[in-house]
């Protein structure tokens, strides 16, 4: 048991150090959490090849800036915001690298520590696994609320998906977040690469892909990133009709898998969590920003019956339907 450990333990240091691996980030205004994202990306014990910003620009010489760092190798790509999109933008950047890994982040997760590379790359030590993503933890002005939910999504134990853990898992078994995301490339690559136009949910297409091709997905909770959002009822209701809108687009991606299951599952966690910290009279507030979920993710599944000006202004994404 000891050699079958060490052995383990090699392959993980063999994957540390053979792979290089590209940092893709699409950036929309310039935020202070971007500059510490850049600071802890060359802070880690292993550190990207490249990073590539692929910014959205409304006017002309706006630009982007990010921390100058001896040793860095950052390179910014200006895109017209109009021409933006959740899969489209990203495999426009994957296109870019010719790295063995790519890792997609958002512009506001920040690293926890300086491990993070070194975490997600180590799950590729099996040959079967084509995806990893970090955990995601709540900032310090994140409620109660929002810290349990971001518990619930991202626990604490790590665990590798595969076809086998569809019945189990649910649509969960797709679940991966281009918040903080790695994908060997050559799989990447051979299953076509992001959908090149979604709304929403570019991550889940393709984790899906990898798993119905006899591929692995790793939940790798050793690597987080700190990134969360407190968001209002019609926040919550514009964000899951873009969801729905994604599952009806792709229904062949998630056929056989309900997600309102799992939606149930987690309000009743949340209530009985909030009952166990006698947190009572934060349950209405749970129960209509469930509802605004629910409605929300309802009528986009079924976005197409709807006028296309009453679907943008149910949407998050607007300039999606532009």
């Amino acid at each position: 048991m000891e050699q079958n450990n060490e052995a383990l333990e090699e392959k993980k240091g063999e994957a540390r150090r053979k792979y290089t691996i590209d940092v893709i980030i699409p950036t929309y205004h310039s935020e202070e959490k971007f500059d510490k994202l850049i600071n802890m990306l060359y802070a880690q014990t292993v550190k990207p090849d490249r990073v590539l910003v692929l910014h959205s620009v409304e006017k002309e010489g706006e630009e982007q800036s990010y921390p100058q760092i001896e040793g860095s190798n950052i390179t910014v790509i200006p895109i017209e915001k109009k021409n933006f999109d959740h899969g489209g933008t990203r495999k426009y950047g994957a296109s870019l690298s010719d790295a063995d890994v790519l890792m997609f982040m958002t512009q506001d997760a920040v690293p926890v520590d300086e491990y993070l590379i070194e975490r997600l790359l180590e799950p590729y030590a099996d040959p079967e696994v084509s995806a990893t993503y970090a955990r995601q933890l709540p900032d310090e002005k994140a409620d109660l609320l929002e810290r349990y939910t971001r518990h619930f999504n991202y626990p604490k134990y790590s665990r590798v998906k595969s076809k086998a853990d569809m019945e189990e898992l649910g649509i969960k078994t797709f679940f991966c977040s281009d918040v903080c995301a790695t994908y060997r490339s050559c799989v990447y690559q051979q299953l076509g690469g992001f959908v090149d136009r979604t709304i929403f949910n570019e991550d889940m297409i393709m984790a899906a892909a990898m798993i119905r091709a006899g591929h692995k997905v790793a939940y790798t909770a050793e690597a987080k990133v700190v990134h969360s959002h407190r968001y209002s009822y019609v926040q919550q209701f514009t964000r899951n009709f873009d969801l729905g809108v994604s599952h009806s687009q792709y229904a062949e991606v998630f056929r056989g898998l309900k997600s309102e299951s799992e939606g149930i599952r987690l309000v009743v966690s949340s209530i009985d969590y909030l009952i166990k910290k006698k947190q009572f009279l934060m349950i209405p507030d749970l129960i209509i920003s469930s509802g605004c979920k629910f409605l929300g993710y309802q009528l986009g599944k079924h976005y197409e019956l709807f006028p296309r000006e009453f679907v943008k202004r149910c949407s998050m994404n607007k300039s999606y339907w532009d």
